[in-house]
C-alpha cells in the first residue's frame, strides 16, 4: 500500500505597490513563502520577468529541490552501503526554455556533485550510488524532463 503525505505551507505576495495589478509594471514580483517554525523564504520572479535578483524565483527553487533531495537520497544510500561520505557540494543548472506564447518549461537539470568519501576504495560504489539514488528522488521522479548527473568524487587527504 502506498503511503500518502502531504505538504503545506503559506506564501503571500507583498509586491503591491498600492495600484495593485493594474498594469504589468505596476507591481513588484516579492512574495513569501512561510511556515510555522521555519525561516521564511523571500522569493520573487526571475530579473527577466521584472523580478527582484536579491530573492530566490521558482525556477531556482525547483532545481534546488531537486539537488536537495537527489543529495538526502544519496546520502541515505550511501550509509546504507558503506560509503563514508565526509563532504557533499552541488552546483546544479536547469534548462528551461521559453515559449513565444509566455509560457515556458524546463528542459533539463544537471546535477553536479562533488562527494569527498573516507577511502579512496569507496569511490566506485559512491560513484554508482548516483543513479540509484536518481531512482528515488521524490522530486526527480515528479518531473517531466531528464535530470542528469556529472558527479566527481575524490578522497579527503591527512596532511
Amino acid at each position: 500500500m502506498d503511503k500518502k503525505h502531504q505538504y503545506s505551507l503559506s506564501l503571500k505576495w507583498t509586491g503591491n505597490k498600492g495600484e495593485g495589478t493594474s498594469a504589468y509594471r505596476s507591481y513588484e514580483r516579492s512574495h513569501t513563502i512561510y511556515t510555522e517554525n521555519k525561516s521564511d523564504i523571500l522569493c520573487s520572479s526571475d530579473p527577466v520577468f521584472l523580478g527582484d535578483k536579491t530573492k530566490y524565483n521558482p525556477e531556482e527553487l525547483l532545481v534546488a529541490a531537486i539537488s536537495s533531495c537527489h543529495m538526502l537520497s544519496y546520502l541515505h544510500l550511501c550509509a546504507d552501503n558503506g560509503v563514508i561520505v565526509l563532504d557533499y557540494a552541488d552546483r546544479p543548472l536547469g534548462t528551461m526554455i521559453e515559449s513565444p506564447d509566455g509560457s515556458g518549461h524546463f528542459t533539463e537539470v544537471t546535477l553536479r556533485p562533488i562527494v569527498t568519501v573516507k577511502e579512496k576504495e569507496m569511490i566506485p560504489k559512491a560513484n554508482e550510488l548516483h543513479k540509484r539514488a536518481n531512482e528515488l528522488c521524490f522530486i526527480a521522479n515528479s518531473c517531466n524532463f531528464k535530470v542528469y548527473h556529472e558527479p566527481f568524487c575524490k578522497v579527503i587527504h591527512a596532511n
